[in-house]
């Protein structure tokens, strides 16, 4: 999968590509079933599929002030993706620029960037000035740019599935839940970054990841398991927060893995959440706060049959 960056990238796909298009956060079965139609297109015409996405999301640009919570940053987006079999994946940076274009803007620009033979998209799709057009508008404004439009219905599983509705399981702590939604567990990825040491110095070293968004899905103690730090996962437990008994401003995921030994200082691992301990908290004291992570730890043990 190649990685494009804004409009002029475009110039170096092939013409006549299937595009799908959106916010993709999370990439749940609802947008899986977004990618799979576009390979079946791309499949039928000979062609390349391609992801046609935006950072910041719309609606953090947008809402500024209250976003929604991410649940996928680029890196986790992408890391998620390489095995899609999609041939591209463009970015667009969503600003005031590209906001303020029209339905019939937007669709002229897919047609001259890339000259899109089809374009794939979500039922509930909005998009151009104001999000006034709809994918039945796309459909419209595709007969007369010359690309066709497949507008996939909901997916569901009990309920529809949605960024929206993964949100709502992971603020729960209902991780099963949230996992029938995307297909696999709920994780969170990066590259370990020194911290202040602060859990070294109190008996619990952590792997910290650095969350990279501006908002996140769920916050507090939880029992987990760290990908890519041996052939198996490794069970742990990880605070997920901005460590508000040490006046903490920066939000941090730090994991403390049991019974391990090793320098992960800049290794690339994924966490994998399991169930969740307790909201974050403040103590009166490091004392006390060193007991409650004993405390969590034999909770995180115990849930995780270890």
């Amino acid at each position: 999968m190649e990685l494009i960056r804004g409009w002029p990238g475009l110039r170096a796909v092939p013409r006549g590509c299937v595009v799908t298009v959106g916010a993709f956060d999370g990439l749940h079965l609802g947008h899986q079933a977004l990618i799979d139609c576009a390979r079946r297109h791309a499949a039928a015409r000979g062609t390349h599929a391609m992801m046609l996405t935006f950072e910041p999301l719309p609606r953090e640009f947008l809402q500024p002030d209250s976003p929604p919570a991410r649940l996928t940053n680029f890196r986790e987006r992408w890391r998620a993706l390489e095995g899609s079999a999609l041939g591209y994946l463009c970015v667009l940076r969503f600003d005031d620029r590209l906001r303020s274009l029209s339905g019939e803007d937007f669709a002229g620009a897919l047609a001259s960037a890339c000259a899109a033979s089809v374009v794939v998209v979500g039922h509930d799709f909005r998009f151009g000035r104001g999000g006034t057009a709809t994918a039945e508008t796309l459909a419209a404004l595709g007969g007369r740019h010359g690309f066709e439009v497949d507008v996939v219905a909901p997916v569901c599983s009990g309920e529809r599935i949605s960024s929206t509705a993964v949100r709502v399981a992971l603020a729960s702590g209902e991780f099963a839940a949230a996992a029938r939604l995307l297909g696999r567990p709920y994780t969170m990825r990066g590259r370990v970054a020194r911290g202040e040491q602060l859990g070294r110095t109190l008996g619990f070293p952590t792997a910290n990841l650095r969350l990279k968004r501006r908002r996140a899905p769920l916050g507090g103690i939880f029992a987990v398991r760290v990908h890519g730090v041996a052939q198996s996962p490794w069970p742990g437990v990880a605070s997920l927060g901005t460590r508000p008994t040490v006046d903490g401003v920066e939000p941090w995921l730090e994991t403390f893995l049991f019974d391990f030994a090793g320098d992960l200082y800049g290794r690339e691992i994924e966490v994998e959440f399991v169930a969740k301990i307790r909201d974050e908290e403040r103590f009166a004291s490091l004392d006390a706060l060193v007991e409650k992570m004993h405390q969590d730890a034999g909770e995180a043990r115990r849930l995780l049959a270890i």
